[in-house]
């Protein structure tokens, strides 16, 4: 940890201030934490305060901070080939599709690489379309895919709504029993009924007309929704009842968030597409891209594929995903995130849930978790609007800052998401500082 340096800390902001544009802000409001360095789990400031991070920045420093089997993969493919254009092959590249590939398995065979996860959703969607000569997407109204044209459409949350400009795009409800669109009352119910709801859709769209259907396998920053059993092998079925792509979206879940590579790992079933991006290399360098099957790559063994990127495939990312993996492989990273979700995390959050009243319910697999918040157990009426914030919220993310713990909250939820390498210890630590943070707010419990 760096030595505080409140000087230096006021030119950093000043400038931030000055000279750099925030994205989902409204400029004149804004006061950023200027961040001074990261190890691990943590991070700290200026003036020397450090944090646990519970919220692995935008859920994707899987391996932590400043790893340094990933830092020197990136220092020596910087000192070998800095940049290359993306119609040459290079070493780091193959090797990285190469394992992205053997991980993911089933269909996959072969990996477009684009600079993030949303102009990989952006590719998907076009291969799909192309592939199956049929123009509709179906997506689910709780999800986030992206800020670009097509993705943003596809998303299912409020940044959608004055973003709308792409076509042919459509919504559906996914499950989420404990605010069932379905009046479910056991997971089973709720992924029958979800299901019905989605083939519904498609019939009244057009079979012929459907495309695609975008999925996060893991619902992310609108809830971390976990699907109930047989879903998405339901999902699959539907897919190929009516010659559907089933693209999954693992921005956020994939590279050992739920505790298995790919979060789709955890059912029975084999996407068409899948979507990947800053959990392959913790967003060290910027990055994305599709895992594409068999299948869909024939479909451009004699056609174009119209869509390219300057900087598919960059040396510098691509020697960072694979330092990325290699060293989840040796540390046993992923076994890691798994154990601390199973043993410390979930039991930890349901412990809290027994304590205070305001954890509606907690849900999760791995290091993907969510508390849904509510100020009456009975009628779970939530802490915060849907698309706002509340006062009681406001004050439970300064609660968590206060004693050292950076959180992630998204309207009436609080998501627990630290690094895939977290440690037994951290995460207790972390589950104490939840523990007095929701204290010190449970008077705004009503029921």
């Amino acid at each position: 940890m760096t030595n505080a340096n409140p000087a230096e800390g006021k030119r950093v902001y000043d400038l931030d201030r000055e000279y750099v544009f925030h994205s989902w802000s409204a400029q004149k409001a804004l006061k950023p934490m200027v961040i001074a360095g990261a190890e691990g789990s943590h991070f700290w400031d200026y003036d020397g305060n450090k944090f646990l991070d519970f919220s692995s920045q935008l859920v994707n420093v899987n391996i932590g901070h400043q790893h340094p089997k990933v830092i020197a993969a990136i220092q020596e493919q910087a000192a070998v080939l800095a940049t290359v254009a993306p119609q040459h092959a290079n070493d780091k590249r193959g090797e990285a599709a190469q394992r992205i590939v053997e991980l993911a398995g089933g269909k996959a065979q072969k990996v477009f690489f684009t600079n993030g996860g949303a102009d990989a959703v952006e590719n998907a969607i076009r291969m799909a379309r192309i592939h199956t000569h049929k123009h509709k997407v179906l997506s689910q109204y709780r999800s986030y895919h992206g800020n670009t044209g097509a993705a943003i459409q596809a998303t299912g949350d409020p940044r959608r709504w004055p973003n709308e400009y792409s076509a042919q795009q459509l919504h559906f409800f996914g499950p989420y029993l404990y605010r069932s669109e379905f009046w479910a009352t056991t997971p089973e119910e709720e992924s029958e009924r979800a299901l019905t709801h989605l083939e519904h859709v498609i019939q009244f769209e057009g079979p012929s007309t459907v495309g695609a259907i975008l999925m996060e396998t893991v619902v992310g920053t609108n809830g971390i929704l976990v699907p109930p059993p047989g879903y998405l092998e339901g999902v699959r079925a539907l897919c190929d009842k009516y010659e559907i792509v089933m693209i999954l979206d693992e921005t956020m879940s994939g590279f050992g968030r739920t505790g298995k590579w790919f979060a789709y790992q955890n059912w029975d079933v084999q996407p068409d597409l899948v979507v990947f991006a800053k959990g392959s290399n913790s967003g060290y360098v910027p990055v994305g891209g599709v895992i594409i099957s068999g299948e869909i790559a024939a479909t451009f063994d004699e056609r174009v594929f119209p869509g390219g990127l300057t900087y598919s495939g960059h040396p510098l990312a691509a020697a960072s995903i694979v330092g990325s993996i290699d060293a989840m492989k040796e540390e046993k990273i992923i076994e890691n995130a798994a154990s601390i979700g199973e043993n410390v995390i979930g039991p930890g959050l349901r412990e809290l849930a027994e304590k205070h009243m305001l954890i509606g319910e907690v849900r999760g697999l791995g290091v993907f978790w969510a508390m849904d918040l509510v100020t009456d157990r009975a009628t779970r009426a939530p802490l915060a609007p849907f698309a706002g914030t509340s006062p009681a919220m406001q004050q439970l993310v300064v609660e968590c800052k206060n004693r050292g713990l950076m959180p992630f909250v998204h309207f009436n939820r609080m998501h627990v998401v630290p690094p895939c390498v977290v440690t037994e210890a951290e995460a207790k630590e972390g589950l104490a500082i939840i523990d007095q943070a929701l204290s010190a707010i449970g008077s705004y419990y009503e029921g």
